[in-house]
């Protein structure tokens, strides 16, 4: 996997730990111990376009005609930021309720989703995700890219 980011920048995921702490290791060695670093890394290797790693990551019995062409074709023109609300695993069963913010054609957009994993042969899979509705932020909200300034003065 050609990856053009250093293990010392700040981790996509929005995590606050430099890459080579963070997901780095996930898109290496692909076994992410819980749901949430499985999403965080999922949503790290669409930033970096790791569209391999994503295919390795979503549960084959998931996947239907899922295709690393798919997967470029369905992705936007730049990622913002993500917000993770909140995370549960039991037993070989996970979920993460989470909203990752886009910027595509122009206009911002968000996968608001709450995602379901499995834990198979010591390895955590994505299956699948419920879409739920996006409010984008006010105006005077904090941006969704996490620069600190208000989204009016940042990506809106």
């Amino acid at each position: 996997m050609s990856n053009p980011l250093s293990a010392a920048a700040n981790c996509p995921c929005h995590s606050g730990e430099r890459y080579g702490n963070c997901c780095q290791p996930f898109h290496i060695h692909h076994h992410a111990p819980t749901p949430e670093r499985l999403m965080r890394s999922r949503y790290s290797a669409f930033v970096l376009q790791l569209f391999d790693y994503l295919l390795l990551t979503h549960a084959a019995d998931y996947r239907a005609d899922l295709t690393i062409q798919a997967l470029v074709e369905a992705t936007p023109d730049q990622w913002l930021g993500l917000q993770v609300f909140n995370s549960e695993q039991q037993d070989n069963n996970g979920q993460v309720h989470f909203c990752a913010w886009f910027k595509d054609g122009g206009q911002i957009g968000a996968i608001h989703e709450v995602s379901q994993f499995i834990l198979q042969h010591g390895q955590w899979y994505y299956t699948t995700g419920e879409q739920l509705p996006v409010k984008l932020p006010g105006r005077n909200d904090p941006c969704v890219c996490g620069s600190g300034k208000k989204f009016k003065q940042c990506c809106i």
